[in-house]
């Protein structure tokens, strides 16, 4: 079995030992303001296309079943 040639520092291996509680934890999730849908954190709303009370995603109105 192949050994490590360097010591790894505490710095990095506890840099990589993070990353596994953020892939284990569930994304925080929030209410929309405008539309009141929840979206994750940090991100345009999928169904408005608002964020942060400005619109970023230009949203096509679908047009009505007839």
């Amino acid at each position: 079995m192949p050994n490590p040639k360097r010591k790894m520092s505490k710095t990095r291996r506890d840099k990589r030992r993070a990353q596994f509680n953020a892939r284990t934890v569930a994304a925080t999730m929030t209410v929309c303001p405008n539309c009141g849908t929840t979206t994750m954190m940090h991100r345009a709303c999928h169904n408005c296309g608002y964020y942060r009370g400005r619109i970023v995603l230009k949203k096509e109105e679908k047009p009505a079943a007839e």
